[in-house]
């Protein structure tokens, strides 16, 4: 194995803590840790000795990234880091101010998760320049050098959702697609996966490409425009917490909203994870979705940033929690964490293995 020992942890606490923005910008955007009450034990706190680590909370309007702020103190204890938590509310400025402020602290490194990928050189420059080691986390950045990159294979992301919607639809159909921001990688991954893997299995599925820019407005809206030309057989929406509720209630209100085996389903797949998409599974109203392991990016990009702080290095291949790391360009790395498509009973679609919604082992079911 290329990974090295398991860095000390501390037992894992039972109470998770929201990061709240405080109001204002520039400097002023350093959270606070406030407790969320557990439901049989008190609140916890960031409780380790280990190297301080700076962490920016890219945005706090989805379940998906509340709950990888719930997990950051908790991973923390576990690896064994203090923390200095800052919020930048989807504002790549903000972000890179934040970044100027952990500059002037102690941390040994720093956690970032851009979602603007092409503005993030900056910031990622003057932490060299400091001699602070950075983690992204969710994306991996354009250009600049970071310690190593945590996230999921996002063109499988891709891949699967078309997998899953071809074999349902039986290769013919009407499909909207629901894009993330283009400005990201995770968005660019996901839209040309999809396209490619469209073109080359199932060319007579027709593909409306919606843009979103990661909201939900224009996604109901190209939604709309879409029913409007004709019967749509299927949607990919590339963020749940951002897409699946608006998206529900708009299909429901148009009595388009049928339950999987039904006549007139919409085969629909999603990408997170979270907890309303699993039970939008059980219920039939949705196919899939991709499980993107929140809990699993807040550990590893904290380790990393560990790791990093103590001058470890490591290198490409397999490792020893199941994922694999790549070298997607000279000098940099990125760990894959597995992210499973989740469908109600584990189906397999050609080579596609999938696993049950029920599963204990999915973040989203605990």
């Amino acid at each position: 194995m290329n990974i090295m020992n398991t860095l000390p942890r501390a037992l894992p606490l039972a109470a998770a803590l929201m990061l709240a923005a405080c109001s204002g910008g520039g400097n002023e955007s350093q959270v606070q840790q406030q407790a969320q009450p557990a439901a049989t034990s008190a609140p916890a706190e960031n409780t380790a000795t280990g190297p301080k680590v700076g962490i920016d909370q890219p945005r706090n309007d989805t379940d998906f990234w509340t709950a990888f702020a719930n997990y950051v103190p908790l991973k923390a204890n576990e690896v064994g880091v203090g923390l200095f938590q800052t919020s930048s509310n989807n504002d790549a400025q903000k972000m890179i101010a934040n970044v100027q402020q952990m500059l002037q602290s102690d941390v040994g490194a720093i956690v970032l998760a851009p979602q603007d990928t092409a503005a993030t050189k900056s910031a990622l420059d003057a932490a060299e320049a400091k001699g602070i080691p950075v983690v992204t986390v969710d994306t991996r950045p354009d250009a600049g050098n970071v310690f190593m990159v945590v996230r999921a294979d996002n063109k499988a992301y891709g891949r699967d959702a078309c997998t899953v919607i071809g074999e349902k639809l039986g290769g013919e159909g009407r499909v909207v697609e629901f894009q993330g921001a283009l400005n990201s990688i995770n968005g660019r991954d996901r839209s040309e996966a999809f396209a490619e893997c469209m073109k080359t299995n199932y060319p007579k599925i027709k593909v409306i490409e919606i843009p979103t820019d990661w909201k939900k407005e224009p996604a109901i809206a190209g939604l709309q425009t879409a029913l409007a030309g004709g019967k749509v057989d299927g949607i990919y929406m590339q963020a749940g917490g951002v897409y699946l509720e608006p998206t529900l209630a708009f299909l429901k209100q148009n009595n388009l909203l049928k339950p999987v085996g039904e006549e007139g389903h919409i085969v629909i797949v999603s990408n997170d994870g979270i907890k309303s998409e699993l039970d939008a599974i059980r219920r039939g109203d949705i196919d899939a979705t991709v499980s993107q392991p929140a809990d699993g990016y807040a550990h590893w990009a904290l380790y990393y940033a560990r790791a990093a702080a103590e001058g470890k290095t490591f290198q490409e291949g397999p490792t020893d929690h199941g994922s694999n790391i790549i070298k997607p360009r000279d000098g940099l790395l990125e760990d894959q964490i597995v992210a499973p498509v989740v469908t109600a009973d584990g189906a397999t679609f050609g080579s596609l293995k999938t696993v049950k919604v029920d599963d204990p082992e999915l973040w989203g079911n605990k």
